[in-house]
């Protein structure tokens, strides 16, 4: 009778354990930055940024956090990417339909958007020999802070094609483009 009471309590301790086990590894597991795509159809392309979303949490992120004079992906995790079924005229650089990882040069006065050649990859491993083309974004001052990084596609107000355009903290970035 011990020896059956004494193999029960081991295996409840051993079904808590690995329910514990199950539970920690879940909570670790779960990402800190949600991540999300962006969609729209613009003179018929399909326009997709798919990107991790962090989230301010009280911290000063552009001149901080994101260093101004640095190339940093916009977004957590996984290269954020921009994706088209058309080829796109950004500025001066054309972007072959397809994935592309993006990537942005801050400074106080000037934002660069580069486009690189690379499909995919990770936040933190630039190769800026995979280089596309860069340009310069259009930068204004946001009047509300933005908590979460967000990346919009639009119709472009000013004329044809579109617009993609990321907020986050007090600035908001944007750069048009054109289906080609």
């Amino acid at each position: 009778m011990r020896l059956v009471k004494l193999s029960m309590i081991s295996v409840l301790l051993g079904l808590s354990s690995l329910v514990l086990t199950v539970q920690l590894s879940a909570r670790q597991g779960a990402r800190v930055s949600p991540h999300e795509s962006t969609s729209a159809t613009i003179d018929g392309s399909e326009v997709t940024v798919t990107y991790g979303r962090p989230s301010m949490r009280g911290r000063m992120i552009f001149g901080r956090l994101v260093p101004y004079g640095r190339v940093w992906c916009p977004g957590a995790d996984e290269a954020t990417t921009l994706q088209s079924t058309r080829a796109l005229q950004l500025g001066d650089l054309t972007v072959p339909a397809g994935s592309h990882t993006i990537w942005i040069r801050p400074t106080a006065e000037a934002w660069t958007l580069i486009v690189s050649k690379e499909p995919n990859g990770f936040h933190t491993n630039y190769n800026s020999s995979a280089d596309l083309g860069s340009l310069e974004m259009t930068k204004r001052a946001l009047d509300t802070p933005v908590e979460q990084l967000t990346f919009t596609i639009g119709r472009n107000p000013a004329g044809r094609g579109g617009v993609v355009a990321m907020s986050w903290e007090t600035t908001e970035v944007s750069v048009p483009f054109a289906v080609q």
